[in-house]
């Protein structure tokens, strides 16, 4: 049967008007006009007819002239200080690239103060400047079996930055000071490191230096005299070194006054308290000896004074009345004399009701657990000791029992030793056979009489024996003798 050829492109497809497709029997052409970039890739051509189809697939690779990528032209560096010329470069089939300084081609192993290094679709070329003629234009070239191509980078001598302008002086107090400044017109081709502020007495030779944070442009000078005159001036530092200083400025620090008034906050305390906080302002150049708090009620012409130490940060009013309103006057102090005053008010509630909401409130969770554990033992001992009296059980009851046992066991055993002494005689002729012959003692007992004795020293011994029979089976059998019985 007849067939139909139908031609793709695996990725998206151009424009009707750039791609043309013309089948004739047993063939199809696919024409592409104005092959770029992006026509690179795989197409797909497929048959089909009644009984079924096949596929074939072919590649298009697209072969161009080098493309130099790099935006970046202009280096900066100075005598001694290396740098990388970076030379990108994008080609089908993949180009050859070389290095050139007024017209004689850097070699692969490089000179003594260039190397070059080589990567798939770049060429970085490493220059450490040693003079001036080091300084100057480099050419990358970049050549295929399509065509080549150049590009010039320039290695420029890197400079100190031109110096920062407009320094200001703000926020000048006693002891500190605090500089602003434009950046420099020109950082020298090198970022700026950092800034340079010095400041000195005008009466001195000697400049103190303080950096600034990374290139922030405001720095703030500490540890400043009081009532005296300072110069300041600002320079900015690259890496190849110092640029020059700004014109100097002048600047007078103001002079040991009294503070200024504490600013005041409050929040209840506990119980009968008021804790008032004390928010220190401008010390007047001298730290605050002492705050001088006093306080009354509405009610009453007289003050209650009380001394606060100028490094603490609260004063704590106490004991104070319920339901009333109190004023309060604080006032710092230092060296030079005393601030103005600052006003504050504040009222103390009503007492509040003792309830056990209010019991509790106060208290922390681990202590209302362990006001309840113990409780729950409290109730465990009168448990225990109900137990004991009405029930005879209980863990009383086993602790009492134990220690009688003992008691019981103790006094038995010295019961049997005060008894007397008794010989235990085991007859030859049996085994299981012990004759016992208690030693003669005459009743009512005397202490001080002794028991018969023979005349080989033995003790007499009662002529009526007991004998006492152990049996196998682990009873024990007695028998009297006959005059006895």
């Amino acid at each position: 049967p007849n067939k139909r050829s139908v031609q793709s492109r695996a990725s998206e497809s151009r424009c009707a008007s750039l791609v043309d497709v013309r089948g004739r029997h047993g063939k199809s052409v696919l024409t592409i006009s104005g092959v770029k970039l992006t026509d690179l890739g795989r197409f797909d051509c497929e048959a089909l007819s009644r009984i079924g189809g096949h596929q074939k697939s072919m590649f298009l690779d697209i072969e161009y002239i080098p493309k130099l990528l790099s935006n970046h032209t202009i280096f900066y560096s100075w005598e001694g200080n290396a740098v990388n010329i970076s030379c990108d470069v994008m080609s089908n089939p993949p180009a050859t690239m070389l290095w050139r300084r007024e017209r004689f081609t850097i070699s692969a192993e490089g000179t003594t103060n260039t190397r070059v290094h080589s990567a798939e679709g770049k060429s970085v070329l490493e220059v450490t400047p040693m003079s001036d003629r080091d300084f100057g234009r480099y050419n990358c070239t970049a050549r295929n079996n399509i065509g080549v191509r150049y590009q010039e980078f320039i290695l420029a001598q890197a400079d100190v930055p031109s110096s920062p302008y407009s320094v200001r002086l703000s926020a000048v107090s006693q002891r500190l000071a605090t500089v602003t400044f434009m950046k420099p017109d020109s950082h020298g081709g090198v970022p700026i490191s950092f800034y340079l502020v010095q400041y000195k007495d005008v009466g001195s030779q000697e400049w103190r230096d303080v950096k600034s944070h990374s290139i922030q442009t405001t720095v703030v000078l500490t540890a400043l005299e009081p009532n005296t005159t300072y110069e300041v001036r600002v320079a900015a530092v690259n890496g190849k070194g110092q640029g020059e200083f700004s014109h100097t400025e002048s600047f007078q620090t103001l002079p040991i006054r009294e503070p200024s008034p504490p600013a005041v906050h409050g929040q209840r305390g506990m119980g009968k308290a008021y804790r008032l906080g004390l928010v220190k302002q401008d010390d007047g150049g001298m730290p605050i000896v002492e705050y001088i708090v006093k306080y009354r009620t509405d009610k009453e012409e007289q003050w209650m004074t009380k001394l606060v130490p100028g490094m603490n940060d609260f004063a704590m009013l106490q004991p104070l009345q319920w339901n009333t309103r109190y004023e309060v006057e604080i006032t710092a102090r230092n060296v030079k004399g005393l601030s103005e005053p600052s006003f504050y008010q504040f009222f103390m509630p009503q007492k509040p009701d003792i309830t056990a909401e209010s019991l509790f409130s106060g208290l922390g969770l681990g202590t209302v657990v362990g006001l309840g554990l113990g409780a729950l033992l409290v109730l465990l001992v009168l448990v225990d000791v109900g137990c004991f009296f009405l029930r005879h059980c209980g863990l009383l009851m086993c602790i009492t029992r134990s220690v009688c046992n003992k008691k019981t066991s103790t006094s038995g055993k010295g019961k049997e030793i005060e008894e007397g002494k008794a010989a235990y005689l085991i007859s030859p002729l049996d085994f299981h056979t012990i004759l016992l012959k208690p030693f003669k003692q005459d009743l009512p007992y005397e202490p001080k009489k002794l028991p018969l004795k023979e005349e080989n020293g033995k003790e007499s011994l009662k002529p009526d024996m007991i004998e006492i029979k152990v049996h196998g089976d682990n009873f024990i059998h007695t028998k009297l003798d006959d005059s006895k019985a």
